[in-house]
């Protein structure tokens, strides 16, 4: 059995090399975009942007319903210990809770209907099954946001995902201005892999959760980037979403305003693109960050 290990691990090709030891040059996507048929008109610029805006994903019943249930969630004494729950390492309070689908009835609904598994479907060209969710908290006056990233490189290097043949479903739960934190994204800037530098340590997750450090691009990269692709910014009134490609180069700053920033993220992945071993890490993340149960929704 090792050997069979040992032998699939030494043939498997990875076209997307990161956590390397040097700078290495950007890598332009060999993989598609879209792989399926593109049958809402809202997603018709998804392949040439890497994202799509849908601005009534939720009616307004159910952004308070939503609203409710990510606040209850969050003040759960018996969630208070739980690993899934990531707090702000200055402040404590609560930063991410992970896997919230099996801890929400109402966001295990949603998942798979139409409006949201069968988004990603249409981009896909498959079944899908979670990857990861969460809801991402970000409070008023000290929230704290996410340094540029990729989605992608910290799934490919530590879940073990083979290409970026997956999309995150962003539903916004609060009003998001341009002014408190939101999502800030490089139009067409999925079509470029940037590899990372540095090893990844055991465990990593416990600390790139609250904040990342190892996975994250240069200012040079960011740079040469934004250069090229430009700089957009989803805003929206709380029940509009997007939708955007696993290796869309995106980030947030703090939200030093009043006005909070809350959102629920569903991740599907192609059941043709199942976790393998890591690419660049000593071992998996817990299934309730990269889920290992491949069961299309």
């Amino acid at each position: 059995m090792l050997q069979a290990i040992e032998r699939e691990s030494a043939e498997r090709v990875d076209r997307y090399p990161t956590r390397t030891a040097g700078r290495v040059a950007h890598i332009e996507r060999p993989d598609p975009v879209v792989y399926g048929r593109i049958e809402s008109e809202e997603l018709a610029t998804f392949d040439r942007d890497g994202f799509a805006v849908l601005p009534d994903l939720l009616d307004a019943g159910e952004v308070t319903a939503f609203g409710a249930e990510i606040d209850r969630l969050a003040a759960d004494p018996a969630l208070a210990e739980d690993d899934r729950v990531i707090t702000e390492r200055a402040s404590g309070r609560v930063r991410s809770i992970f896997e919230v689908h099996k801890l929400s009835p109402l966001v295990a609904e949603l998942v798979g209907q139409s409006r949201a598994a069968g988004l990603a479907r249409q981009v896909l060209g498959s079944e899908v099954y979670l990857h990861q969710t969460r809801i991402n908290y970000m409070p008023g006056f000290r929230g704290t946001g996410f340094y540029w990233h990729s989605d992608f490189e910290t799934w490919h290097a530590e879940d073990g995902m083979p290409t970026p043949r997956a999309v995150s479903l962003s539903i916004a739960l609060t009003d998001n201005h341009p002014f408190n934190g939101s999502l800030m994204v490089m139009p067409g800037s999925h079509r470029t892999f940037v590899p990372c530098q540095g090893s990844t340590p055991a465990e990593h997750y416990r600390e790139s959760l609250q904040e990342q450090e190892i996975g994250v691009p240069t200012t040079e990269d960011i740079e040469a980037l934004a250069n090229r692709y430009g700089i957009s910014q989803f805003t929206g009134r709380a029940g509009s979403a997007l939708l955007f490609d696993s290796n869309l180069m995106h980030g947030s700053a703090n939200n030093i305003t009043p006005f909070p920033r809350s959102n629920v993220f569903l991740v599907f992945n192609s059941v043709e693109n199942t976790l393998e071993e890591p690419f660049a890490a000593p071992g998996p993340r817990p299934t309730y960050i990269g889920s290992r149960d491949f069961t299309p929704v």
